[in-house]
């Protein structure tokens, strides 16, 4: 028999499982003294303590990730107008996203994303977000190392000044990632709560905002056509409309740029985490916290989308780093810029580890308290599998194209939208009411969405084509 945690404005403690019936005050506090009932939580038997300043840089540090390199690409297959307002719907429905998680975690007083699965679907929704959580999170895992894997050498050549490929042990990418994933990740991984990670989230934020910076300066010391370096060859005839801006263009290319901006703003699983740690924990502090974090993050993706894509414009490369590399492999700048990257990405493999870990929890070991070794051990072993994965799979594109275009609508449309719908009471919010028909619309336009992703993604299979959907 277990004691409800009654629910009220000044409970940092939610409990993530709540029990149909409350026990009176009296006979709660009695229950107390005859059993030792060990916590149902292991992520919210604490006070939080985590500043606003700080959740900001979490949940900022959990939206960026490397899908950032991939929007100046997007900007040229749309134009600057229309990316600017595929950008902001992203961004809107990001915040409303967030507004019915956190609607729906206030209303039955439950902070983890799988729990509120349990509520609406039972132990299938459990399951459910459970297992899409860490599909997604396992595929910006691996994106991240695959940065760490390919860029790292380069960036240690540039240091030894060499304009070829190395054979010493230093350059092979698969010891880099095996070397970094034991020195900085796991220690930063192995943290109890998240809130502890604001620090490194906001150096990581600040490496971001460097490469914002070079982005813009290099706007204006590189000229347009590109005098291409090394083995590139030259354009003899370039084109008059080659260095011209396009305001609003639609070509076979543009119906990517959706994924992209989309992937680009996936940071769900970390909302709830972040608002159990936060101190004064309100529904409207939180939102703010999304909402801040969100409008920052738009800032910098439209700044560097744009200033990459006035440099380049046609001749952008799906991966912007690429291209600058084009101009001068050497260039210090863009070599300080590969390694600012370099940590940025780093530095987020923790945030995105820890809602993996909290999902396999709830589903292993749901009535089980914190534990040091538990929680040791599932960091060691996600690692471990995804340095496997990053090592031994050639070609992981295709792979995550399907998880992502399947997990980052269901994390921002559909899941959200269906909780919202499933717990909010009926006598609170008929299901005719406008805030219902609203959840219900946006859970379709997630559907929509897949839908399109998916076709998108076949289509490239069956052309043999290999185009970039970007990441996160």
């Amino acid at each position: 028999m277990e004691m409800q945690k009654l629910p009220n404005g000044n409970n940092h403690h939610d409990a993530d499982v709540s029990v149909e019936g409350g026990l009176p005050p009296e006979k709660a506090t009695l229950l107390q003294h005859m059993t030792v009932t060990p916590k149902r939580t292991q992520f919210t038997d604490f006070e939080g303590k985590t500043s606003f300043g700080m959740s900001v840089f979490n949940l900022s540090n959990a939206i960026m990730g490397s899908g950032i390199l991939g929007l100046s690409y997007a900007m040229s297959n749309t134009g600057i107008v229309l990316f600017l307002i595929l950008l902001m719907c992203i961004a809107f429905l990001s915040c409303y996203s967030i507004h019915l998680l956190l609607s729906s975690a206030g209303v039955v007083g439950i902070r983890a994303y799988e729990q509120l699965g349990l509520r609406a679907f039972g132990h299938p929704g459990k399951i459910m977000a459970a297992v899409i959580i860490t599909l997604h999170n396992i595929g910006a895992m691996s994106s991240y190392l695959f940065i760490v894997k390919y860029e790292l050498p380069l960036v240690i050549q540039a240091f030894l000044g060499e304009t070829t490929s190395l054979d010493n042990w230093f350059m092979n990418g698969n010891y880099l990632i095996m070397i970094v994933s034991a020195c900085i990740i796991l220690p930063l991984a192995l943290m109890k709560h998240l809130g502890y990670l604001g620090y490194t989230s906001g150096f990581s934020l600040s490496c971001m905002v460097f490469f914002l910076i070079v982005v813009i300066y290099k706007k204006f010391q590189i000229a347009c056509p590109l005098e291409v370096f090394g083995n590139h060859s030259a354009i003899s005839i370039v084109p008059e409309d080659t260095c011209t801006p396009k305001y609003f263009t639609i070509k076979q290319e543009t119906a990517y740029t959706i994924p992209i901006l989309a992937f680009a703003f996936v940071c769900h699983p970390e909302v709830l985490p972040i608002y159990t740690e936060l101190s004064n924990p309100t529904k409207r502090r939180m939102q703010n916290i999304g909402n801040v974090s969100i409008l920052g993050m738009f800032i910098m993706y439209f700044f560097t989308a744009t200033f990459g894509y006035l440099t380049f414009y046609e001749g952008t490369e799906t991966e912007l780093l690429h291209t600058y590399s084009k101009v001068d492999l050497l260039d210090t700048l863009i070599l300080c810029v590969r390694l600012a990257v370099l940590v940025a990405v780093t530095l987020t493999v923790p945030v995105v580890l820890f809602p993996i870990r909290r999902a396999l929890l709830q589903l292993l070991f749901p009535e089980k308290p914190f534990h040091w070794l538990r929680h040791i051990a599932i960091a060691v072993v996600l690692l471990f599998a995804v340095n496997l994965l990053v090592i031994f799979v050639p070609n992981i594109r295709d792979i995550f194209g399907i998880i992502g275009a399947t997990t980052a609508p269901s994390l921002i449309f559909i899941l959200p939208g269906l909780f919202y719908i499933r717990i909010i009471p009926t006598d609170q919010e008929p299901m005719k009411s406008r805030p219902k028909i609203q959840a219900a619309c946006f859970t379709a336009l997630g559907f929509i969405f897949m839908t399109m992703s998916l076709t998108f993604i076949v289509i490239d299979w069956t052309s043999g084509e290999s185009r970039n959907l970007g990441g996160h």
